[in-house]
Parts: C-alpha cells; structure tokens; sequence
C-alpha cells in the first residue's frame, strides 16, 4: 500500500525529477499520530514509523532505503549527500547529485522547500521554519547546490503546505524582530487592533526570500496545515489543544536513475 501526495505543478514540468508532499493519510499510525507519521523523533511507535517513510516511498518509487531525513533544529546548515550516504546529522538543509537519494523534509506547520536545477542535475530540500527562513537556510540550500555546480537561474523551487496567516498568532515582539532587520517585512504581518496579536504570512515570507535569492520561479502551496486537520499535522493545533504528541509530514525529493 502507498501514502498519496500532492505536488508542485512548476517541478512536475521537469524530466527526471520525482517528488511529493505528503500529508497525514495513507499510514500506519494511531492517536495524535494518525496516520503517515514519518517522525523517527517522535514518540509514536518506531515500526510504524519505518513502515510509513517505506510508504511514502513506494509512492515515489523508490526504495525505503533511499529515502535520507536529517535532525533538523531550526538552523542553516546544509549537507551535501552522494551516493555512499552519510550518517543522519543536525542539518535544515539537504542538497545531492546523485541520482537514488530522496532528500527528505519533516514538518509540522513549518514550510517544506524542495528545489532542483533541471540542467545540472542536482536537487535540494530545505526545512523553513520562521527562525530558519529569517536565517538563511533558503540561502544555504541554493548555495550548497550552486557547490555541486547548480546555476541559481536555472533553479525551481516549490514551497509546500505550511501554517498559514489565519493560524499563526504572534507577539508584537516577534513582528518586531522583522521589522528592526527590514521595515519592508511589515507587509508580512496583520496589524489587528488590541487586544488581537499580529498573524504572520510564513509562506509569503519563504517565497519573498526565495525571489531574493534569484530562483528562476517558484511555486506556493496556498494550504493551511493548522486549519486543514484532517490533511496535516500540526504542532500549533496540537499544543493548543495540549495534546501530548503530534506527527510530523514528509516532503520528499529525488533525481531518477
């Protein structure tokens, strides 16, 4: 049995590449995990973990053990994967020329960005939280693929499904973090009336960082994984309904053999 998926119209357009966001059907899991957890760092049971990233992978067509996930933790480092693998290591970014690695993205209301440059051959994925976003990581994929010889004009990219505006209540101190680093980052926030907090647009932000670093185009997947429950997960949602655990979607990205 294989896990559904939803992808991006700009990388479907592309010979050779193979990938996916996937949500929350199609699995294994039980409880807070329901269904296609893909988490190994969550608390669910670890078989039924394995048993959903093989799914997720037979949807792609692709072997389980092709499939490649790092600890991510909200910052800007990139790895760079070939054929021989790699230990899993802290990392928010992935990037590859070889052509069997799926580079795999875990989230739960942070974006998922998966890019690939046609021509050279050569595809990452990026984990864009709002830390990781303010601090480059979008950056530090195209770099890492600019290493492997990439051409950032020649790179797609695809944001996937994230929290959106409607659901991601802030404090006044976290829009003015943006603010103090670019006044323009205003536009990326409601100015409610108190005593309502701001709402912040993640997804516009990801895709103005993306047109900053001068991607050839881009695609957004307008979705809203804290409202949408029964296609994603969500951190939010869960912390704030105070439940103990919470799966984590896979978005996954591949060069054919």
């Amino acid at each position: 049995m294989t896990a559904p998926f939803a992808t991006s119209g700009a990388l479907d357009a592309l010979d050779g590449i193979r990938h996916g966001f996937f949500g929350r059907a199609g699995g294994v899991s039980a409880g807070d995990y329901a269904s296609l957890n893909c988490g190994p760092g969550s608390a669910d049971d670890p078989d039924a973990v394995t048993e959903n990233r093989a799914r997720a992978m037979t949807a792609l067509g692709l072997p389980a053990e092709a499939l490649y996930t790092a600890r991510q933790v909200h910052g800007t480092d990139a790895i760079v994967l070939d054929a021989r693998g790699a230990p899993p290591r802290r990392g928010d970014a992935l990037a590859t020329a070889d052509p069997g690695i799926a580079l795999g993205i875990l989230t739960a209301d942070c974006a998922p960005v998966l890019f690939a440059d046609p021509e050279a051959r050569i595809v990452a994925a990026a984990h864009a939280g709002w830390r990781g976003a303010f601090d480059g990581v979008l950056g530090a994929a195209v770099s890492a693929m600019e290493a492997l010889g990439a051409e950032r004009a020649r790179i797609v990219a695809a944001v996937g499904p994230c929290i959106g505006q409607a659901s991601y209540e802030v404090g006044p101190e976290f829009r003015d973090r943006f603010e103090r680093e670019d006044e323009d980052n205003a536009r990326w926030f409601t100015r409610p009336r108190p005593p309502e907090r701001p709402r912040f647009d993640l997804e516009g932000y990801v895709g103005a960082r993306l047109a900053e670093l001068g991607v050839a185009r881009f695609t957004v997947a307008g979705a809203d994984t804290c409202a949408e429950e029964e296609r994603y997960f969500s951190y939010r949602r869960a912390r704030v309904r105070g439940e103990a655990g919470y799966g984590r979607a896979l978005s996954a990205i591949a060069l054919a053999e």
